[in-house]
């Protein structure tokens, strides 16, 4: 039986919710293209949408790894969109990115902690 299997809701939740923030940045990255052409948004939206969903995979299959990269990822996007907030001192976009990949960070870095079952 796999870890996940084992663990019982919590961390199968805590797994899932790593897709559910990968599709929130994705759609990010179309947003900002959509509304200020940025080329620049989308890629990033993008890429680091797809890196989440493969860290979502692969942490179906090992949760502890999918969970490490994860919180790297989320860690990563909350020191990009930290700078940015600062540089602009706007909080939509990069205010709102950064408190939700600070939220991601810490519940993926929480998962990391729970006993299976």
């Amino acid at each position: 039986m796999k870890r996940w299997e084992k663990g019982g809701a919590p961390l199968a939740t805590m797994i899932w919710l790593i897709l559910v923030y990968a599709l929130l940045v994705a759609i990010g990255g179309v947003i900002g293209y959509v509304k200020a052409k940025s080329n620049q948004s989308l890629i990033s939206g993008l890429g680091s949408g797809i890196a989440l969903a493969i860290a979502w995979y692969i942490s179906l299959q090992n949760p502890a790894i999918g969970l490490v990269l994860a919180t790297i990822i989320a860690l990563a996007l909350l020191i990009v969109f930290a700078l940015r907030l600062r540089a602009t001192g706007k909080f939509m976009p990069a205010g709102l990115l950064a408190g939700l990949s600070l939220v991601a960070s810490v519940v993926f870095a929480i998962a990391l902690f729970l006993p299976p079952a």
